[in-house]
């Protein structure tokens, strides 16, 4: 549809619908050239079947101009524990708008961050994009990753497997276990480290550092209650994963590890939040990394 000539009055903001699926896939393509048709059916389909908190948007909001969708920003609502009390987070994730509408962009961002009691994260903001997250009031929360051989550690443990038909395990919460499951399902992998101190939960998804032509496999850390369990258990599940030829872990980090053996750069991996709650770093649950893949 021919829609360069519509005019501002004819442009509006609204919340995706299901039936919108095809159209927003198609405008992402062309905004994401690197990832296929394909990868957001199979995200968008994931969002579709996900418990979301009452009264918030499934998928997040479009722009439409005469009928067509010339814009999308994805968001991804998730209540998270912030001690007892949940916490209601949003991913504020992929944002394209078609070039002859980017004056009107600032349509889904004011629509999409309207909520002052939810906390927004930010957690692939591509860097031409960082001075428009702080000049809209995020602040950064993660400085750079940490890549580390997990499997040089001492961290010992017994690793147990969550699939997304596993039973309840007894030692772990019912919160934790369906985190876990949940998680399965979308492809990440997910354990449980059995020690002397407890059982410690723990995601990670698939992740290919690309150096040149060849592709380095690793996974990224997803969730873990604490980066002192991560240490812990880290001998653990580095034997574990350096079996199945997934030897590098990739942490959210603000500077090296003690107690993992690695290096950090701040190249890349900064993410960014705004509102209530600063996220903490080891909790990338229910985020594009988990629901999208990476």
């Amino acid at each position: 549809m021919e829609t360069s000539g519509v005019s501002a009055r004819k442009i509006r903001c609204r919340e995706i619908a299901p039936g919108d699926v095809e159209a927003v896939a198609d405008v992402l393509t062309r905004g994401f050239p690197g990832r296929p048709r394909a990868y957001w059916l199979a995200g968008l389909e994931r969002q579709a079947a996900r418990a979301i908190p009452d009264g918030y948007p499934r998928y997040g909001y479009l722009l439409e101009a005469a009928g067509a969708v010339v814009g999308v920003l994805l968001l991804m609502y998730s209540n998270k524990l912030s001690g007892a009390e949940p916490a209601l987070t949003c991913n504020v994730a992929s944002w394209y708008v078609e070039p002859q509408f980017r004056n009107q962009a600032s349509l889904l961002s004011a629509i999409a961050l309207k909520h002052k009691h939810v906390t927004y994260v930010n957690v692939t903001p591509a860097p031409p994009t960082w001075p428009i997250l702080k000049a809209q009031g995020y602040k950064r929360y993660c400085n750079g990753l940490f890549f580390t051989l997990p499997a040089l550690s001492r961290g010992g443990g017994l690793i147990e497997v969550i699939a997304p038909d596993s039973a309840k395990a007894d030692d772990l919460s019912a919160n934790e276990f369906e985190l876990l499951r949940r998680h399965a399902g979308y492809g990440c992998v997910s354990l449980v480290c059995r020690t002397s101190r407890g059982a410690m939960p723990f995601v990670l998804a698939p992740f290919r550092v690309r150096q040149g032509r060849i592709g380095l496999p690793a996974m990224q850390l997803i969730y873990c209650r604490s980066i002192d369990e991560l240490v812990d258990c880290a001998g653990a599940i580095g034997r574990f994963l350096l079996v199945r030829g997934k030897p590098l872990v990739i942490v959210d980090a603000n500077g090296p590890i003690r107690g993992l053996p690695g290096i950090y750069s701040d190249a890349r991996g900064q993410k960014y939040f705004k509102g209530p709650r600063p996220p903490r770093l080891g909790d990338l649950a229910d985020t594009e990394f988990a629901l999208y893949g990476i």
